[in-house]
């Protein structure tokens, strides 16, 4: 057993440079990667950590099975990926901007009660993920939340009205978020694409918001406590 081979071999300065500046690329492409497949793809992880991840997994495995493949190389990757995360980490907090162009900043998805479109059609959330993440933390209806926002991290945060508060809004599971077909007196309707509520005077009414012509009989219960 040469440890010299195991530890070094036939490696160059000349390939440790471009060990290097592979290592920067692959990185750049990782957190862009991320950053362009929206915040359910890394669930509680920055998009740094999740680079970290994958940049690091492989340099890691490869040499344990890699006979051709020594271990300085390995430790070249490791010591770039990290000084990468260090600087950037450090730009973030330096850097308003950067930090807001990076990992992004929290979204509002619901106001007073409805869909905002202008900043969930910014994420890849399709309505039936949203309502489940919503659904989790007991929530039966829109009319139940003040304000909801998708964090950098792609958790969710709700702030709900007081119970006396609480509006009719769109109901979120499934039983109940069913076209509506028939129209009833004295009865609240929400769009079924931007939560819109109100009384119709026809069924097939477009939504003054959205202009979207689907409706959901509204909810107006109050919210079980956790």
């Amino acid at each position: 057993m040469d440890f010299a081979d195991i530890f070094i071999r036939d490696t160059s300065w000349k390939f440790i440079l471009e060990i290097i500046i592979r290592c920067v690329v692959m990185y750049l492409i990782i957190i862009i990667f991320l950053r362009l497949s929206g915040k359910r793809g890394i669930r509680q992880l920055s998009i740094f950590e999740v680079a970290i991840i994958l940049c690091l997994g492989s340099a890691a495995g490869d040499p344990m099975f890699m006979e051709e493949l020594p271990i300085i190389q390995t430790f070249t990757v490791v010591v770039t990926i990290l000084l990468l995360y260090r600087i950037t980490t450090w730009s973030m907090v330096k850097n308003k901007k950067i930090e807001a162009l990076l990992e992004g900043l929290p979204l509002c998805v619901v106001e007073d009660g409805k869909l905002v479109f202008k900043d969930l059609e910014k994420e890849t959330f399709s309505h039936d993920e949203f309502f489940a993440e919503m659904r989790q933390q007991n929530v039966e209806h829109l009319g139940q939340i003040r304000t909801a926002l998708l964090e950098s991290d792609g958790a969710l945060s709700l702030l709900f009205f007081e119970k006396r508060d609480i509006k009719w809004g769109l109901p979120i599971f499934p039983k109940a978020y069913q076209k509506a077909t028939l129209l009833k007196e004295n009865t609240f309707y929400s769009c079924m694409k931007c939560g819109e509520t109100r009384m119709l005077t026809k069924i097939d009414q477009s939504c003054p918001r959205c202009h979207h012509s689907d409706w959901a009989e509204s909810l107006r219960t109050s919210r079980t406590s956790v």
